[in-house]
This record gives structure tokens, sequence and C-alpha cells, in this order.
């Protein structure tokens, strides 16, 4: 009886341990679009060409189809699998090829 409680034990314990929970699921972070740095976005003026912006930001994960280049839409997901999900919208506005405007949504949300 004492070996039977003894073996239960050291099998409980083994699984807890290879586990980090007898119970508990693992969740992959999951990461989608441009990853973007705060480096990055500071560099962004007003007046830089396309060519100049995928340089510095790569290419834009979406491009609206009516506005053609005229609108860059870089959009960024990151969810941790035990935290709260960070989401950025950085959208980058040209005209007569150059930027015009930028919009930023950075932040945890």
């Amino acid at each position: 009886m004492a070996r039977l409680i003894l073996y239960s034990i050291l099998i409980a314990g083994l699984l807890q341990g290879c586990s980090g929970g007898l119970f508990s699921v693992f969740k992959p972070d999951v990461q989608q679009g441009n990853a973007l740095n705060e480096d990055q976005v500071e560099q962004l003026q007003e007046g830089m060409t396309p060519r100049q912006v995928r340089f510095l930001l790569g290419e834009p994960v979406l491009r609206d189809p009516f506005q053609g280049d005229r609108r860059w839409d870089y959009v960024y997901y990151l969810k941790p699998g035990d935290g709260p999900a960070e989401r950025r919208r950085l959208t980058v506005f040209f005209e007569q090829g150059q930027v015009s405007r930028i919009s930023d949504t950075g932040g945890h949300q």
C-alpha cells in the first residue's frame, strides 16, 4: 500500500513537472503583420518617397484597391499565449509621390 502511494505521488510529480501544470494547455504566441518598432516609426516623416518608406518599414500588409498608391496600411497584431493582445495600425498617405500624412494607432489595446 505504501508503494502504491509512493508511485502515485512520483507519477503525479513527474506529470506536473513536464507539463507546467497537470491540466494546463500550451498557448503559442500569435504574431501577424509588420512588426514595427518605435525607431522606425520616428524616422518616418512627411515628404518621404514611397521607395524610402518601403525601405524603412517594408512592404505594406494592406494596399487599398480604391486608393491605389495613395494609402499604405501597416498592421501588426501580437497575442501572447498568456497575456493581452497588442494591436497597431500605421497608415501612410501619399500625395504627388510623397508622404502627406501619417496616422498611428500604436500601443496596447
